[in-house]
């Protein structure tokens, strides 16, 4: 955990090679911005559940998966409800597309990519 870590909550992000580009370009700080028909980011509150999205349906989208983990500041995360996709196990937070940098800006320390899946 990283300074400052108990203002923080530990979010997980399944990833496809493109966007793991995008996030390496940031210097591993931040996420792209969304793109037109994406409106919504959706980190996810469990490694699992993003071990599942990347294996599942990042491998066979573009050949590979990327699970990333990274810590948000609560203050920020406050203002958002835990949303459930589908089931139990698959809560994540919905942060619109014009919340991004703001997002971005409350990550703590650094993106790191934890699982990868060919």
């Amino acid at each position: 955990m990283s300074k400052g870590a108990e203002d923080a909550a530990t979010l997980w992000r399944p990833v496809g090679p493109a966007e793991l580009e995008l996030i390496r370009k940031s210097g591993m700080r931040a996420f792209p911005p969304r793109l037109p028909e994406q409106p919504i980011f959706y980190p996810v509150l469990s490694e699992e559940y993003a071990v599942k999205i990347a294996r599942d349906w990042n491998v066979p989208a573009s050949g590979s998966g990327y699970v990333t983990r990274f810590e948000v500041r609560r203050d920020f995360l406050d203002k958002y409800g835990v949303q459930e996709a589908g089931g139990s196990a698959h809560l994540e937070y919905w942060i619109p597309a014009e919340e991004m940098a703001a997002f971005n800006e409350a990550i703590v320390g650094e993106i790191e990519v934890i699982h990868e899946f060919r």
